[in-house]
């Protein structure tokens, strides 16, 4: 598997992408002497920095799909697997629901005293997201119907499940725009489409 670190945030955690068309993304999020993994791809180089960081405390898993190796990790390190969690004990860490239905669950997580939002799917910074040269944008079917209930926050580090994070002065921003943008640029991202599925198809080619 082809994966580098990226999103490099100091004593506060790190994160790692897959380079794939998928870009799955995963998170280490370092508070209190703990670290939390976030949707996390099981890649040695990542989950031993993680280990050396601090105490293992959970694999939270923020959308319902994203199993990947939540199980796994958990098992290994010893810790809870908490799936689409309403709440996060002993953390500093806060949730808020995305949205509940039969096809998709989804929590964000907020952490208040780093300013970093993290969301797995409803927002993302890979090739299927953004519109035009905008950095993030909202998923393809969210896009009628973006979560604007994101648009309260103001972080400073914004985390995604498929892409590179944003990072100040432009993750605030970003967010705001993506939210405000979605509905009226949701047939030029349509339009779009084939475009990116053909350039995604020769990036894994390479």
């Amino acid at each position: 598997m082809d994966a580098r670190f990226c999103d490099d945030r100091g004593d506060a955690g790190f994160s790692w992408i897959v380079d794939e068309s998928l870009s799955r993304t995963s998170h280490a999020l370092v508070a209190d002497g703990g670290v939390w993994l976030v949707d996390p791809v099981d890649w040695s180089p990542a989950v031993e920095r993680a280990e050396s960081s601090g105490r293992p405390a959970g694999v939270l898993q923020l959308l319902d799909r994203h199993g990947r190796d939540c199980v796994t990790l958990a098992g290994r390190l010893g810790v809870p697997h908490l799936v689409v969690p309403d709440a996060v004990p002993e953390s500093p860490f806060e949730l808020t629901v995305v949205k509940r239905s039969k096809r998709w669950a989804e929590s964000a997580l907020w952490w208040p005293d780093e300013r970093t939002l993290v969301v797995a799917e409803a927002v993302g910074t890979n090739e299927f997201f953004p519109i035009g040269d905008d950095p993030l944008g909202v998923h393809a079917l969210l896009k009628l119907s973006p979560p604007r209930m994101l648009s309260v926050f103001e972080p400073e580090h914004l985390l995604v499940g498929h892409g590179e994070g944003l990072h100040a002065p432009v993750a605030a921003a970003a967010l705001q725009q993506a939210l405000a943008r979605s509905r009226l640029s949701a047939l030029r991202w349509l339009v779009r489409l084939p475009l990116r599925m053909r350039r995604a198809r020769r990036a894994e080619q390479r």
